[in-house]
């Protein structure tokens, strides 16, 4: 059973709880949130959520697959699936899909357990060959460790390669940002 409406709602109220400047970025989500459809499939619109997994090595370096429908250096991440029952579960399935990166060798970031380190809000573009209009993915970004040596086995189907950058080179400014504020 995909993650529940109540669940998204309390993950966000303790995500502002930290950052509650951030609630007026955020209105898209609340609004889907008082809707009747759910809010985790890929069909409801003109938004909804999304998971990726900030991955963090040894080295302070965090993992970006280049994803071939986008082209860009992303975290790995994308749509919920019905057997994900909490947010943090499709964070991690996209990890290990994408990255070959098992849950096991992966802990979450102290502090970050059950609290995203980011919510995004971002545009998607319409796509016609898989009929879907312009909508808005809501991204819960939650941050994990690698907490074992685990080599990264692309799913070659949907990522072209990766890469490890430094937390100043992070793709999305709003968790270069964050990430600078850790210790």
């Amino acid at each position: 059973m995909p993650p529940s409406t109540e669940h998204i709602r309390a993950v966000t109220e303790a995500y502002l709880a930290r950052l509650p400047d951030e609630r007026t970025s955020l209105t898209m989500l609340f609004a889907m949130l008082a809707g009747a459809d759910d809010p985790t499939s890929r069909k409801t619109f003109p938004a909804h959520v999304t998971c990726s997994a900030i991955l963090i090595n040894g080295g302070r370096n965090v993992l970006h697959i280049l994803h071939k429908a986008s082209g860009k250096l992303l975290a790995p991440g994308g749509h919920n699936e019905p057997s994900d029952q909490l947010l943090r579960d499709a964070a991690l399935r996209e990890l290990h899909e994408e990255a070959g990166i098992p849950p096991s060798t992966v802990v979450p970031l102290a502090g970050h357990e059950d609290i995203p380190l980011d919510i995004d809000v971002h545009a998607i573009d319409a796509n016609p060959s898989k009929n879907e209009p312009a909508h808005h993915h809501v991204d819960f970004r939650w941050a994990f460790h690698l907490g074992a040596d685990h080599a990264v086995t692309l799913q070659e189907e949907e990522v072209d390669g990766y890469q490890w950058r430094p937390f100043a080179a992070t793709a999305s400014p709003a968790v270069r940002t964050k990430l600078a504020q850790l210790t």
